[in-house]
C-alpha cells in the first residue's frame, strides 16, 4: 500500500496514512532535534543527519504514493500530485523573491484545491481506469 503508486485508495485510508506520516515526521524531527542538541562527536552528527535524511525521503515518497493512489480513486492521473504538492512551493518562492502577493495567493488556492480533491471528494463509484472501487472490494 505504501510503496507502489498502482491502484486506488479511498478517503479513510488516505487520512489515516496522512496522519501517520505527519506523526512519524514529528517524532523523527523531535528525535533528531534532541540528538543534535546534545554534545555529540561530529562523526555521530553526520550519521544522525544521514539517517534522518533517508527516513524523511522515505516519508516523502510514501506521501506521494498515497496521494497518487487517492488521485487514481478520483480517476485522475497521478501527475496531478505535482500541481498539488510542488506548485504551491514554487509560487511561494516567486512571491518571496519578487515581493508580489498574487503568486502566494495562487499557491494557497492550489493547496486548498488539492486538500478538497484529495481529502474530501468521493472517489469514482465502481471500476475506473485505475482499478476496482476500493469500497466494493471488501
Amino acid at each position: 500500500m505504501l510503496f507502489s503508486p498502482n491502484g486506488r485508495l479511498n478517503r479513510v485510508p488516505y487520512w489515516i496514512a496522512s496522519f501517520g506520516l505527519l506523526l512519524a515526521a514529528l517524532v523523527l524531527g523531535f528525535i533528531a532535534f534532541v540528538i543534535h542538541g546534545r554534545s555529540v562527536a561530529p562523526s555521530a552528527a553526520v550519521g544522525v543527519i544521514l539517517i534522518t535524511t533517508l527516513v524523511f525521503a522515505a516519508l516523502i515518497w510514501i506521501g506521494f504514493v498515497v496521494a497518487i493512489k487517492r488521485l487514481h480513486d478520483r480517476d485522475k492521473s497521478g501527475w496531478w500530485v505535482l500541481l498539488f504538492y510542488v506548485a504551491p512551493s514554487i509560487f511561494e518562492g516567486i512571491e518571496n523573491s519578487t515581493g508580489l502577493f498574487i503568486p502566494g495567493l495562487t499557491g494557497f488556492g492550489i493547496s486548498i484545491w488539492g486538500l478538497v480533491e484529495l481529502g474530501f471528494l468521493r472517489g469514482t463509484t465502481g471500476q475506473n481506469s485505475y482499478g476496482p472501487d476500493p469500497l466494493q472490494v471488501r
